[in-house]
């Protein structure tokens, strides 16, 4: 009875053990055809990117990320799906998928990158300073994050020289308001955009028509103490400016007759010289 319950025990042991070894063996076989259908899928949407089929392409890598999201291939073929639609200009599936990617993969190494591509998505969509700003002020704090969280990241340096032009484009709305309201008699908002250029784009090219356009208001409206203060200011910084000169002008009535006085007496020894040549 007793070599029959031994008997029984070795055989049951040796069944779980084959058993084992038969999932083991599965495993194994599963995970490597699983590897190499991950690897075809991006393989074939690298070949259908290179083709210009960006659709497809972008569908194979997404393919490729689903099939094995805990392989290293996973976050690569996120980041080749959004370039994917970058790449043909199809900003809102591309700005969708970064987006995607920096929740799902939050630390990867090239998560400068993502967040490069993504304010590129937006500063691409900068039509004109006149157009919806959406694009641009997205496009400006997604680089501005770039910049913070990513100092030394190579990407940093381009995203700094396109803050500089998204700068440029606000300011000019701003001015573009400002000179509206200006136009209108509407002191009050035109004082703000003015002011607003020369505070939050100081290093834009606006800067000088916003100090000289306060001058010409502040006067104006018989606040000559202020219109002398960015008359000064303009002068300071900017004294070879026209609008410093268009300034001077204005809190100096006899200086356009004095310079009108100049020209002329410089016409006339001009002309003096032309006739002792002739």
């Amino acid at each position: 009875m007793n070599i029959k319950k031994f008997l029984f025990l070795i055989i049951s042991v040796m069944a779980i053990f084959s058993c084992s070894k038969d999932q083991v063996t599965n495993s194994v076989i599963n995970e490597k055809s699983l590897d190499l259908q991950l690897l075809e899928a991006y393989k074939e949407g690298a070949l259908s990117l290179e083709a210009g089929d960006v659709l497809y392409a972008a569908k194979k890598f997404n393919e490729a990320e689903i099939l094995y999201p805990q392989s290293e291939w996973a976050p690569k073929s996120s980041l080749m799906a959004a370039y994917s639609y970058y790449s043909q200009d199809y900003y809102l599936d591309a700005i969708e998928e970064l987006i995607r990617f920096k929740k799902v993969y939050p630390k990867h190494k090239d998560s400068d990158y993502a967040n490069y591509l993504l304010g590129i998505c937006y500063y691409e969509q900068i039509v004109d300073e006149k157009k919806d700003l959406n694009s641009i002020r997205k496009a400006k704090a997604q680089f501005n994050f770039l910049i913070n969280n990513y100092p030394n990241s190579e990407y940093s340096t381009d995203a700094e020289y396109k803050i500089d032009y998204i700068n440029e484009i606000l300011a000019s709305k701003e001015m573009y308001i400002g000179r509206y309201y200006f136009n209108k008699k509407k002191w009050i908002p035109a004082i703000n955009r003015f002011r607003s250029v020369i505070d939050d784009y100081d290093t834009s090219i606006y800067v000088e028509e916003a100090l000289y356009r306060l001058v010409e208001i502040y006067y104006t409206l018989g606040l000559d103490q202020e219109a002398q203060k960015y008359a000064f200011t303009l002068g300071y910084n900017y004294q070879s400016s026209k609008w410093y000169e268009k300034s001077y002008e204005i809190l100096n009535k006899s200086y356009k007759i004095e310079k009108l006085n100049k020209n002329k007496k410089e016409k006339s020894i001009l002309n003096k010289v032309k006739s002792l040549i002739n």
